[in-house]
């Protein structure tokens, strides 16, 4: 973590300003504790992550082979006994999943959709504070990065963002966390990006949610639409036609070059000899 990410915190539960407790450092903070002393929420940093979630033993209870590699991670004994700590829960767990899904991400960052993405991006203006929802392993981030003043990603798998880390710029930094939940508490974003993420967060909730984190400036999000997924998929989903109504009615003002439908592709290598085959939609959007 980057020790100038601090002003930009706030306390997931209560919005309040977070004091931190560093316990080792190199060119960032590699290990050390974020606290609301208000509302007493600890929020541990590990590895140089910061894990901004509102109950810790909650987010390592589907995640128990993650909360192992994390235990032995760290250092600090005060951290390991905070992990430790938090290893008490038990429910089925993503850890694997997540480390398949992040090697999936890293074996096709060359697709085209990513080569797509990056030209949009790169017709738009310079920011000052750019914020991307489910940056996974920091592909787009890492670009943003070197043409933004300071870029944020946010994702819910530690894996992912293991790697992305990996790619030190002193404008750059990543946390653990619910996009829905106000990791920046009323903080106010030039450019916001949220790709193919709509099949695991509820669409309307989101969009309400980033809405706000815009008052003037750009919006980029992308869809496959995919929500055939079971019990894992969410309640309300929605198509091309509803994304953009729902961006209208919030105040954006979707770009005339992405007003249409796209199908830009997106090929996922789960395995050497198993490609996935996404057809992707595109939409910028402003607010002015």
């Amino acid at each position: 973590m980057l020790q100038s990410s601090l002003e930009f915190l706030r306390c997931v539960r209560c919005g309040a300003k977070l004091e931190l407790d560093v316990f080792l450092s190199e060119k960032e903070i590699v290990e050390g504790m974020l606290e609301c002393k208000k509302c007493k929420l600890k929020f541990p940093i590990i590895h140089k992550i910061p894990i901004l979630w509102d109950d810790f033993a909650n987010y390592l209870s589907s995640r128990r082979i993650l909360g192992g590699k994390l235990y032995n991670l760290v250092c600090s004994p005060k951290l390991k006994s905070f992990v430790k700590s938090s290893l008490s829960k038990k429910e089925n767990d993503r850890s694997n999943l997540e480390e398949k899904w992040s090697k999936i991400y890293q074996n096709s960052k060359n697709s085209k959709f990513y080569f797509e993405v990056k030209k949009n991006l790169d017709a738009l203006p310079s920011s000052k504070l750019v914020l991307e929802h489910g940056c996974s392993i920091g592909i787009t981030t890492n670009h943003l990065a070197d043409s933004h003043e300071m870029v944020f990603g946010l994702d819910r798998s530690f894996s992912a963002l293991d790697i992305a880390k990996k790619h030190f710029k002193e404008n750059l930094d990543y946390f653990v966390a619910d996009s829905l939940c106000p990791v920046f508490g009323k903080l106010q974003f030039d450019l916001v990006l949220a790709l193919n993420v709509l099949e695991i967060i509820e669409p309307r909730v989101l969009l309400k949610s980033i809405s706000k984190q815009i008052t003037k400036g750009h919006f980029v999000i992308s869809d496959p639409y995919d929500f055939d997924r079971g019990p894992n998929s969410v309640k309300n989903p929605i198509n091309e036609s509803l994304l953009r109504i729902n961006l209208t009615d919030l105040g954006f003002n979707v770009l005339s070059s992405t007003k249409k439908p796209s199908f830009i592709p997106w090929n996922l290598k789960l395995n050497p000899r198993t490609t996935l085959n996404y057809k992707v939609d595109f939409v910028i959007a402003q607010k002015s």
